[in-house]
């Protein structure tokens, strides 16, 4: 389950809900049920993975990658180091 991952990520990186949370603009109830449901947009595990610093990918025969990044979101966010 994605949500499971997503959890996995965040321990490996020492982060914990409520950053990822503050970083949605969202309550960190509104979190919690948001990994209870496993409901992620695109653009959601985009912030996901730069929030922790990782690669979001598509990988195409193990020679080939299209990466997802901040520059793809539809709508997006300031950086939390610009604030």
């Amino acid at each position: 389950m994605v949500s499971d991952k997503i959890k996995g990520l965040l321990s490996m990186k020492g982060k914990k809900y409520k950053e990822l949370a503050q970083l949605f603009g969202i309550s960190e109830q509104a979190m919690r049920n948001k990994f209870a449901r496993g409901s992620f947009s695109a653009d959601e595990l985009i912030m996901v993975a730069d929030f922790v610093n990782c690669q979001l990918a598509f990988e195409i025969d193990n020679t080939q990658k299209v990466l997802l990044t901040k520059d793809d979101l539809r709508n997006p966010i300031a950086d939390s180091t610009e604030q």
